[in-house]
């Protein structure tokens, strides 16, 4: 909670501080990057950074932030904070990073806003921060102990012992830890954070959702070439993958992480015996990786409520792995698919873009999206028209949440 003093001058200066954000973030990373150069090389995701959408999504945390707990001073937005904390966990971020930013933070916060960052100011801001790192810093803890690692520790080595073409653009990856020691399942869902030495020497991370079963002995990642364009840089990760890493190689590879996963009422596994709930899972290009993975644990456990599988892409071909979504559909006792294709569409499937309007959601529909963030947008409204609760309306953003704050 934030102090007396502190709410009343967060509250009239949040306005200010909202409006200039934008500013303040981008030149809190240029002093970042100034002072630690090693961090945007080996850390931030360097293609992000030329987008500006990494400063996007930190401004819209702080400002997220600080506005919920004006608004809800007795709780935390905890759905938030854990998905930066997963995020972060993935990365290996520790505690000692937090001043680092803290410093950079605030130098740019007193440039930009100039005389009307008085000490007064400066003070409640401070404590904005520190609310919001120490409860990141809590979760990220927690999270490195249930992974059993030290803080920040979550790399391993992986061989790859299998590659396949899913589209011209998807690539799968079987994973196996090297040692031969057999993986520690994780949650349906999640992903991992892969890192590769490019060209440069930079060691540059991305996250991928692991797409098999939770507790299969090797691990597969499915990964989409990112071309670029006039406004994004192609992806540095994604094309070093795809160019110059075949079966044999080695890659370092994190601990699983992300809160984007099977809720156990769904699953009818809380305590008590909860009967099971309808599962709507709904994707778009590669967002379907996530989606796989619950797909498997929906059938190991013999999951007999209604699952909706849905998916929208350019075209079937374009649709990686399908045959796999459509077969582990097919194997659950109640399970129905619908793909939209803005080309080429099939004699079984719909043209145009994904549109709920005519399709049936169960009461009780517990939803997972994943996907650019104009499907799920839409999606989302589609659901909570149709009733579903925006509790019951989960999401995983691949990238910087610009959506943070905002669902």
């Amino acid at each position: 909670m934030l102090s007396d003093t502190s709410t009343a001058t967060v509250r009239a200066t949040l306005p200010a501080v909202g409006a200039a954000i934008g500013e303040i973030t981008e030149l809190f990373y240029e002093k970042l990057f100034a002072a630690h150069p090693g961090l945007l090389r080996d850390l931030f995701n360097r293609g992000n950074q030329a987008a500006g959408t990494q400063r996007q999504a930190l401004a819209g945390s702080i400002a997220a932030f600080a506005t919920h707990l004006l608004e809800h001073p007795d709780t935390r937005p905890d759905v938030m904070l854990g998905r930066v904390a997963h995020k972060h966990a993935s990365l290996g971020v520790s505690p000692t990073q937090y001043p680092i930013v803290h410093e950079h933070l605030f130098a740019a916060i007193g440039e930009v806003l100039g005389e009307a960052a008085t000490p007064e100011v400066a003070e409640a801001w401070d404590e904005v921060y520190w609310l919001m790192a120490n409860a990141l810093i809590a979760i990220e803890s927690r999270l490195y102990q249930g992974q059993e690692v030290l803080t920040g520790g979550t790399w391993r080595e992986w061989e790859v012992i299998g590659r396949s073409e899913e589209t011209a653009d998807v690539a799968s990856f079987l994973l196996r830890p090297l040692g031969g020691a057999a993986p520690q399942p994780f949650r349906a869902g999640q992903y991992v954070s892969v890192q590769v030495e490019l060209a440069d020497g930079a060691r540059q991370i991305r996250q991928y959702s692991m797409v098999g079963a939770p507790d299969a002995a090797v691990r597969q990642i499915s990964v989409k070439r990112e071309h670029g364009g006039e406004e994004t840089p192609a992806g540095e990760v994604s094309n070093h993958l795809h160019d110059h890493v075949h079966v044999g190689d080695r890659l370092r590879v994190s601990a699983p992480f992300g809160d984007l996963v099977l809720d156990e009422g769904a699953l009818g596994a809380t305590a008590g015996g909860a009967q099971q709930r309808p599962v709507l899972l709904a994707s778009a290009g590669i967002g379907v990786t996530p989606m796989l993975s619950m797909l498997h644990e929906l059938n190991a456990r013999e999951h007999t409520a209604p699952v909706l599988v849905l998916h929208a892409d350019r075209s079937p071909a374009e649709h990686a792995l399908r045959a796999d979504q459509s077969a582990l559909a097919g194997k659950l006792a109640d399970g129905r698919v619908a793909y939209w294709y803005e080309e080429a569409a099939g004699e079984n499937d719909r043209a145009g873009r994904a549109d709920l309007a005519d399709l049936e959601v169960p009461d009780g529909t517990i939803a997972y999206l994943c996907g650019p963030l104009p499907f799920m947008r839409a999606v989302r409204g589609q659901l909570l028209a149709k009733g579903v609760p925006a509790a019951d309306v989960h999401y995983e953003v691949f990238g910087p949440d610009l959506w943070l704050g905002a669902a």
